[in-house]
């Protein structure tokens, strides 16, 4: 059944393609996932994507929609629009807009949906969650209409610095190097905010536009959006870094949980360390077009 979770080290995850995807499903989760909604809106200019798309969009899919409150805005935003959230995990509120529904599905399974359907599709934040992006990416072409919209967001995990504290074995950037070597392991990389525009180029996409934001780890920016966004950043890390952690340690990295905690603690310290390391992340957001022609490569 599709809600016999698994209980692990105090998490709660996933049932549906149990061990698919390493992030719980529980509520102190779920609030992360609220938070970063409400973080890359901010980055956004308050936009919820990019894509070009017209006023009149009839359709539209939201790959891994977690909470489902990015569908939530979206459906409210275009109420002529169909809206469909989909998601391993079936967490999402009851009481919704009507023109939104949600469906329980594996991104990676066969794709049930009409070709030359929806008019946008969007992901967000599916680092580590795909094994075979290029598959995914010629899936999702297939499911757009000629002419219709690709709208992906994904922060690059690793933390960075332009004032040289991070240094080699400063955890923050040990965890950097940790999770993207987790993600090889695991099989789904970590690093799809590098590599998502050249994929989607590859899969046939016209119009692709790539756009790369700052987003800083604590309020130490003088410029004031940025504080703010560093803000919300801080907030999501502290409360995302264990359940983050925690299944991809354990089951992939053979760390003990003793050993992931004494991790996170150091992991805590150094995040709050902020006004020292300046550290950001790296968020891409990239879109394209399927072209008008039927012919997919």
């Amino acid at each position: 059944m599709i809600t016999s979770y698994r209980y692990e080290n105090g998490r709660r995850y996933h049932a549906y393609r149990d061990g698919a995807y390493w992030g719980p499903n529980d509520e102190t989760q779920n609030e992360q996932l609220d938070i970063a909604h409400h973080m890359f809106t901010m980055l956004l200019d308050n936009k919820l994507f990019l894509a070009p798309v017209p006023e009149d969009i009839q359709r539209v899919l939201d790959i891994g929609t977690g909470t489902g409150i990015w569908a939530i805005d979206v459906a409210d935003e275009y109420p002529s629009a169909e809206v469909i959230g989909s998601d391993l995990s079936p967490t999402q509120p009851s009481f919704v807009p009507p023109n939104l529904k949600f469906e329980i599905d594996d991104a990676e399974d066969y794709w049930a949906y009409p070709e030359d359907h929806f008019d946008l599709i969007h992901v967000r934040s599916l680092y580590g969650a795909i094994a075979d992006w290029p598959a995914f990416y010629r899936n999702v072409l297939i499911g757009l209409r000629p002419g219709a919209w690709f709208d992906q967001l994904e922060m690059s995990i690793e933390f960075k610095s332009d004032n040289g504290a991070l240094t080699r074995d400063h955890v923050l950037s040990v965890w950097s190097r940790t999770f993207i070597e987790a993600g090889e392991r695991f099989g789904k990389t970590f690093r799809i905010a590098e590599l998502a525009r050249g994929y989607m180029v590859e899969a046939g996409f016209q119009n692709v536009v790539e756009r790369r934001f700052k987003l800083p780890v604590g309020p130490w920016s003088k410029d004031e959006q940025y504080k703010q966004l560093g803000m919300w950043n801080l907030l999501h890390c502290e409360q995302g870094i264990e359940g983050w952690a925690m299944a991809l340690l354990t089951r992939v990295m053979g760390w003990r949980y003793e050993e992931v905690q004494v991790f996170l603690a150091q992991m805590r310290a150094g995040l709050r360390d902020y006004a020292r390391t300046n550290a950001y992340f790296t968020v891409v957001s990239v879109w394209g077009q399927k072209p008008f022609k039927d012919r997919v490569p």
